[in-house]
């Protein structure tokens, strides 16, 4: 089996591969949004898209990427990747009236089957956006795992195909149970 990590020009895309090496020894190439032949994205299984600045229209290839094989791959979106997910679905995304940056956040679970199996129903993770999808924005196809206290959603998943998306990052250390949930991805 072998992964793509999109690289979304942001320092965090590292810890991803270093967690996505530690839960496996599946073979993970790291390609920048921007250098994508998408031609060549079949000969992956599995896609992770990685944080980044900016809005998901703004990253390069990733959106043509999504739309192009979120029918075909597995697929998890972590922070700009879980925006650009729900933004092919048409989400609306929300400005953050604050910025979090750097902060663990509370989160509770409501769906701990796949992503969230054998964790606890809240915990901490690390987050770093200025852009949410609100619960009451989240397209139909989508159903939302887990949110904060606000109602943003910081976990959904596809009702019928392998796409998942974090907003919070799940590689960094602020993350309880980050590994964790990197390797119950792996196990979908």
């Amino acid at each position: 089996m072998r992964i793509l990590l999109v690289d979304n020009y942001d320092s965090f895309t590292y810890n991803l591969l270093h967690y996505l090496e530690k839960v496996s020894d599946t073979t993970v190439d790291v390609v920048r949004n921007d250098k994508l032949i998408l031609d060549n994205v079949g000969n992956y299984e599995r896609i992770v898209l990685s944080p980044g600045p900016g809005l998901p229209e703004e990253a390069g290839l990733l959106m043509p990427l999504i739309n192009r094989f979120k029918l075909s791959k597995k697929i998890l979106g972590v922070c700009l990747g879980h925006q650009a997910i729900a933004s092919s679905y048409n989400a609306k995304l929300t400005n953050l009236e604050q910025v979090v940056h750097g902060e663990a956040c509370p989160m509770h679970i409501r769906n701990n089957k796949s992503l969230f199996e054998g964790l606890p129903k809240h915990f901490n993770v690390g987050r770093y956006h200025s852009w949410v999808v609100k619960e009451a924005e989240l397209p139909k196809e989508l159903t939302c795992l887990s949110s904060d206290e606000k109602g943003n959603v910081m976990a959904f998943q596809h009702l019928s195909l392998p796409l998942f998306g974090v907003q919070f990052h799940p590689e960094s250390i602020l993350t309880e149970y980050g590994l964790e949930i990197i390797k119950n991805w792996m196990n979908t």
